[in-house]
């Protein structure tokens, strides 16, 4: 009992003097300027409604502009980062007031003595798929279909374990589908899983899901998605992500009929030299039913994409991109100056810069 008693006090000491160490403070920003020319010439500035990232037709603007503060410590994290642009303008849209502004908020803490358990609680980035927001850590400048049209964030919790270097498992119950603020006369919390699989430093695999609703109580309908993808370096030179979205929901509020929609995507980059890159794309979205992109057409959202872009770093931490990009519909959703059309080509460029700075105690 003594011997229990002196390891206990010893064991206590040292964790009271690691929660007493000081957290490292982390300050960056990131600025995001397109130019986009829409060959439609729609009638207005923003051009598709399934789009929200660098989505303006012939016009300079900031797409995403973000300034982030984080504290990382050996038992606990936090990170606040505000946000401006047409992306969250566009994305944020259902959120009220100054909750447009929020890119990230939210507070993690070590739930365990080897700290590979976390819970983190606030707004933070989604679990679900590869690309996100910030259009430089991404292989494309524009986002994939199935990217634009599932969740870039979530707010409510989650616990993240990591029992070893080539695996990640998380649990998460959030306040909703891509939302801040839980939808009104919803009750329902939403569930979501993640497993990260990189067996080497060359492959990665993950499997997302999320399970709840977008709907009030009163019509509510379930939806169950899940999100697949795999990242292989193949050569130093090349590599290849491919991805894969497939999701249902119910017609209809207690219906055992449910309706689906899917989307496959595969990206292929190639580095040319320290400051040049290129990449292709192939993607198509199948949404016949409107679930996710209600079109009011006899063939719903039947959209296939190719897209080609260069980038060139003359530093890391900026980043030029040119990219063209071809979208065909079975019916004519893409907006023109006089009408609709099943084509839609662009043609976008963006200059990305990055500044992060850490200041340790």
């Amino acid at each position: 009992m003594l011997l229990f008693s002196c390891l206990s006090n010893i064991v206590s000491a040292q964790n009271d003097s690691i929660w007493q160490q000081k957290p490292a403070l982390n300050i960056s920003a990131f600025l995001d300027v397109f130019y986009v020319y829409d060959f439609n010439q729609p009638q207005g500035t923003e051009r598709q409604a399934f789009l929200f990232n660098h989505n303006r037709h012939n016009e300079f603007n900031l797409n995403l502009g973000i300034v982030k503060v984080g504290l990382e410590h050996t038992k606990y994290r936090a990170n606040l980062a505000l946000q401006t642009g047409t992306y969250a303008n566009d994305n944020y849209s259902e959120e009220p007031g100054l909750l447009k502004n929020i890119f990230e908020a939210n507070v993690g803490l070590s739930l365990n003595r080897k700290n590979n358990l976390w819970l983190d609680a606030g707004v933070f980035a989604s679990h679900i798929g590869f690309e996100s927001a910030i259009s430089a850590d991404n292989w494309t400048l524009t986002r994939s279909m199935l990217a634009e049209n599932s969740p870039y964030f979530l707010s409510g919790a989650k616990l993240t374990y990591h029992p070893g270097s080539k695996w990640e498992f998380a649990g998460l119950i959030v306040n909703g589908w891509q939302r801040i603020q839980r939808l009104q006369g919803n009750s329902l919390p939403s569930f979501g899983t993640q497993i990260n699989f990189s067996p080497t430093e060359k492959v990665t695999f993950n499997w997302s899901t999320f399970i709840g609703t977008d709907d009030p109580d009163t019509t509510r309908r379930m939806r169950y998605f899940n999100n697949f993808y795999g990242q292989f370096q193949l050569t130093e030179k090349f590599g290849i992500i491919t991805g894969f979205d497939i999701g249902t929901q119910q017609r209809i509020q207690g219906s055992s009929v449910y309706d689906l929609w899917l989307s496959p995507v595969i990206i292929g980059r190639y580095t040319i030299n320290k400051n040049w890159n290129t990449a292709i794309r192939a993607e198509y979205y199948h949404d016949e039913s409107g679930i996710i992109n209600p079109t009011n057409t006899p063939n719903g959202f039947k959209t296939s994409g190719l897209s080609l872009n260069f980038d060139y770093s003359p530093t890391t931490n900026i980043v030029c991109r040119l990219e063209g990009r071809w979208l065909n519909s079975k019916d004519k959703v893409f907006e023109t100056k006089n009408t609709l059309s099943e084509n839609n080509f662009i043609i976008a460029a963006s200059i990305a810069i990055r500044f992060s700075e850490t200041i340790a105690h």
